[in-house]
């Protein structure tokens, strides 16, 4: 049985990624606005044969990322896998119009809590003879986006992190990331208007969106792939190549 953290675990890739993982594990749930969602996907964790802990928190302060940490602290002394899926377009902007408040918000939850929960939970996975950290980041980082330029740095940086948790962590932890191209999830309901993801498909040699399920899928891919580390997993449909 693994110890699992998933963060932004309600909707979209963390609860695909959640139930994917799910059997015979013990599922870390978080969440910050969706507590229905996120008991729906406690019940299908529950269905796998899983077992879930629902924890609410704000990532994007301080003592949310505290409050994540203390929780899964004072459930289990040893963690196997963290993701770190929590992050979101707050907003499409202009670049022009990149305030002070839109940038400090966007890394805020795209960049610093990922790097702030890595570091509360380092003890629990060095507690593991071996564990893994995933960040999730995105296509952006690769391709930018006039649209969401200070989302795009965020990954992008988030990206870079993931190098250096590789370098500075291993052999013990390994650390990896995913770069999704435009997956249909309710991450993109708020975000992106239609006709923007009618020109993102068209733009995708596969000629369609991606799903949550096939990000679930990369992460298990590389927590099944040992001697895989420092590494980021395209899955965009061939939106960017390398």
């Amino acid at each position: 049985m693994q110890h699992i953290v998933i963060t932004g675990a309600s909707t979209g890739i963390g609860a695909a990624t959640a139930r994917e993982l799910a059997a015979g594990n013990i599922i870390y749930i978080h969440y910050n606005r969706s507590a229905e969602d996120a008991e729906k996907v406690a019940e299908e964790v529950t269905q796998r044969g899983g077992t879930p802990v629902l924890i609410q928190a704000d990532l994007s302060a301080e003592e949310g990322c505290q409050k994540l940490a203390d929780e899964v602290a004072s459930r289990t002394d040893k963690l196997d896998v963290l993701v770190n899926n929590a992050g979101g377009i707050l907003h499409r902007h202009a670049i022009e119009d990149t305030t002070w408040k839109i940038a400090y918000d966007t890394f805020a939850l795209n960049l610093f809590s990922a790097m702030r929960v890595t570091a509360l939970l380092l003890p629990l996975l060095r507690n593991r003879e071996t564990a893994n950290i995933i960040n999730i980041t995105s296509v952006a980082a690769r391709n930018g986006s006039p649209t969401a330029v200070t989302y795009a740095s965020a990954k992008g940086a988030l990206d870079t992190y993931t190098r250096g948790l590789a370098k500075g962590l291993a052999p013990a932890i390994r650390a990896n990331a995913i770069a999704p191209g435009i997956i249909l999830t309710p991450f993109h309901d708020k975000a992106t208007p239609e006709e923007q993801l009618v020109k993102f498909m068209n733009a995708t040699p596969l000629g369609r969106t991606g799903t949550a399920e096939e990000i679930a899928g990369a992460v298990r891919f590389i927590l099944e792939t040992p001697f895989l580390t420092g590494e980021s997993l395209d899955i965009n449909g061939g939106m960017n190549m390398r």
